[in-house]
């Protein structure tokens, strides 16, 4: 399905937590960094949110948050809507959601569209909050409109729209506890992509390990150059119970097998990463977001961390708070996330500004100095 998803070349949004007004262009790195509180979060939390929309997890999403009300800019009595246009190459989607008294969101509207060059769009409504249409405005209505044909016969604009944003995930593998899904066993049959948490991580290495080995033999082989004491994996479905998996590993000169309770949080969380950006394109989210990854790595794995990145064949959106991992990066790459005046303003770096003190120091270093701002 690799030809069926776009990356997100823009954003425009208004009235989105503490985003009043954004026009952002994304690239294929996208860096974000700001201190606490900045945006950063917000912006990812909007991206989930039109996860949730395509999948008709609209109300669910808006329950999560506590109601409409505090995904709206500064509540209810300050905005009443939250609006959005979303670019991928020459097709569109936008929507506006109004804020309804029993505190939910409601479609006012949403469309897709087509540029036909020479600034001619063509476009198409596909839900509307009209009293006298046969459908709920609750929800979107994207997945029905990309099961009809275009107006050529082939494709739909909104078949490429939605497959885009259905694939992206927003991935946090923070949690490395005891008691963590990534350290329990799993569903061997969940294997389908890899999950936001890491949770089905052992079925989706042993899918790899039998369908795609050369994959597989990479991240292994990648983890093992980075924990000394790794020499391989063991997965096999459990004796007593083969519909459950874990992940098990072997220590390097040794003969007893471990679980993964008896890997460290880093060690966990570099397995995790590896296995997002190593794992066959045409199984990868259109756009791959992550939070945090730099989380418990060595310098060397942050290193390698870039690299992947870089490396990545689809675009990546990721916010860190580390400038180790910011010095691996251009300017370019990086969108700085600012709160001033009740707002909060992204911004993407450029070189040109940076270039005599891009000489003496690295880009991380610039950020601690507070050069290029994202500082308190």
């Amino acid at each position: 399905m690799t030809g069926e998803k776009r990356s997100l070349d823009r954003v425009r949004l208004e009235n989105y937590k503490s985003i009043k007004a954004l026009d952002l262009e994304l690239c294929k790195v996208n860096i974000l960094i700001g201190v606490n509180g900045a945006g950063k979060s917000n912006l990812i939390s909007f991206l989930s949110l039109l996860n949730a929309m395509v999948e008709k997890r609209l109300q669910e999403f808006v329950v999560k948050e506590g109601g409409a009300g505090n995904l709206l800019h500064f509540g209810p009595k300050e905005s009443t809507y939250i609006q959005a246009e979303l670019y991928f190459q020459r097709n569109y989607y936008k929507f506006r959601l109004e804020y309804t008294k029993d505190d939910k969101l409601s479609y006012a509207y949403e469309e897709v569209g087509f540029d036909r060059g020479d600034n001619e769009w063509f476009a198409h409504n596909i839900n509307s909050s009209n009293p006298f249409l046969q459908w709920s405005s609750y929800e979107s209505r994207l997945e029905e409109e990309a099961r009809n044909p275009g107006f050529s016969g082939g494709k739909s604009i909104a078949f490429y729209v939605y497959h885009s944003i259905k694939s992206w995930r927003v991935y946090h593998f923070h949690d490395t506890s005891p008691s963590s899904p990534l350290r329990r066993a799993c569903d061997i049959n969940d294997n389908r992509f890899l999950r936001e948490d890491g949770s089905n991580l052992p079925a989706f290495l042993y899918m790899l390990k039998h369908r795609h080995p050369e994959h597989y033999n990479l991240i292994e082989s990648t983890f093992r150059s980075y924990v000394p004491a790794f020499d391989r994996f063991i997965l096999e479905p459990q004796v007593l119970n083969p519909e459950r998996i874990r992940l098990e590993w072997k220590p390097r000169g040794k003969d007893q097998t471990f679980s993964a309770l008896h890997m460290s949080d880093g060690s966990l969380r570099l397995l995790c990463l590896l296995t997002l950006f190593l794992q066959p394109e045409e199984l990868m989210p259109s756009t791959i977001i992550v939070d945090e990854p730099e989380l418990g790595l060595h310098p060397a794995g942050i290193y390698l961390l870039s690299e992947l990145i870089k490396a990545s064949p689809v675009q990546v959106i990721a916010s860190t708070q580390s400038p180790n991992l910011v010095k691996h990066f251009e300017p370019k790459d990086v969108i700085v996330a600012e709160y001033k005046d009740g707002r909060s303003t992204f911004n993407r770096l450029e070189r040109e500004n940076l270039v005599q003190w891009l000489e003496d120091y690295s880009l991380g270093e610039l950020w601690e100095k507070n050069l290029i701002g994202g500082r308190p």
